[in-house]
């Protein structure tokens, strides 16, 4: 019966995918019982087409679009303790962008141009083939060597020419929750989306990721792009947007790459952040702090996905468990404001996590 269930739900989605892509006046030859699902269905963006998956990630042994943690976490109750304040639990991955490529192995796995352009960091082998042990046996360009993970989002371009964010880029890993204490590492092939590249306006404004829109100069929390920005030569084009941090603790990936995930709800009757009981296992809150070369005129600034308001971005865990344990422990449950290799310059006392190459001593 699960399986059942499990496959009907693939089929729905699958579904709503092709209708999505094809649009509304694309499925009139599409049977009769859909055409009100497909009237309800918002118009895809100009310039960008979502096809439905028609391949399984090669994580994927049944091909069911559910990928089982193994092991599962269970018995996980989410907390509502408060413990002692500290106003940060956080540290920083620096990772530089290593290439561009028409793929996701998430949502488009083992289709290699299939999907719009993205813009990749951390790990320099991610593609459409890409799978959990292939990203643990290639490089990175984050600074710590134990972060493989991969990291992308849609490419800015500036008419037509990619806009690539120059230098390291920061990407944050906090705690989500009140109880800080309770967060613990991603299990290793965690996988999801954020966002998603047909969101409209209101849904980009309204999404719980939303941190500052898009920045430049003085123009703060725009859901379209600035027209202009000052020319001065520090000023970019930046954008900040976190990710849920609720695991359901049984899958490392679900057929929407965004079930298994969750944002965490504020407790009724306090301003605690806590998991939804579906969702009990607290992880890093991942948040993108990306900073695009371009100011001036920006009339022509667009994203691969479609307009400024498609943006998204995906990320795929291959850390190194012991690193990643070791830096969540020490920065987010011990309350730290951590550089990349897990020193709080406000805490000397408290040491580093990492050698001065970014490694575990």
């Amino acid at each position: 019966m699960a399986r059942r269930a499990r496959a009907l739900s693939v089929a729905l989605i699958s579904g709503a995918l092709v209708l999505t892509s094809l649009g509304v006046g694309a499925v009139a030859a599409v049977s009769a019982d859909t055409d009100a699902v497909a009237a309800a269905a918002p118009a895809a963006h100009t310039g960008h087409v979502m096809a439905a998956s028609t391949k399984a990630s090669g994580d994927d042994a049944d091909g069911d679009g559910y990928i089982p943690a193994n092991p599962p976490v269970t018995g996980v109750q989410p907390s509502d303790k408060e413990p002692p304040h500290a106003y940060f639990h956080e540290f920083q991955a620096h990772c530089t962008v290593t290439h561009t490529k028409p793929d996701d192995p998430i949502v488009y796995p083992g289709q290699p141009g299939k999907s719009h352009d993205h813009t990749f960091m951390g790990n320099t082998t991610t593609d459409a083939n890409s799978t959990t042990a292939s990203l643990d046996s290639g490089s990175t360009s984050c600074l710590a060597p134990g972060d493989k993970s991969g990291y992308w989002m849609p490419t800015m371009l500036n008419g037509d020419k990619p806009v690539l964010p120059v230098g390291e880029q920061t990407i944050y890993y906090k705690a989500g929750v009140t109880d800080y204490t309770s967060v613990r590492p991603f299990p290793k092939g965690l996988r999801f989306v954020v966002g998603s590249p047909m969101q409209t306006a209101q849904e980009f404004r309204n999404h719980p990721g939303f941190v500052e829109g898009w920045e430049c100069g003085n123009s703060y929390f725009n859901v379209d792009f600035p027209k202009e920005c000052p020319t001065t030569p520090d000023t970019q084009v930046n954008i900040r947007f976190q990710a849920p941090s609720c695991w359901d603790g049984k899958y490392l990936d679900t057929p929407d790459h965004k079930s298994h995930m969750s944002y965490p709800v504020v407790k009724p009757g306090t301003n605690n952040n806590v998991c939804p009981a579906d969702h009990p296992v607290a992880l890093p809150m991942i948040e993108f702090k990306m900073a695009f070369p371009v100011n001036g005129d920006l009339s022509q600034l667009r994203l691969a996905s479609g307009p400024s308001y498609s943006f998204h971005y995906d990320f795929f865990n291959a850390w190194d468990d012991r690193t990643l344990k070791a830096m969540v422990d020490h920065c987010v449950v011990g309350g730290l404001q951590c550089d990349p290799r897990g020193y709080d310059q406000s805490h000397p006392e408290k040491g580093a996590v990492l050698d001065t190459h970014y490694q575990l001593p």
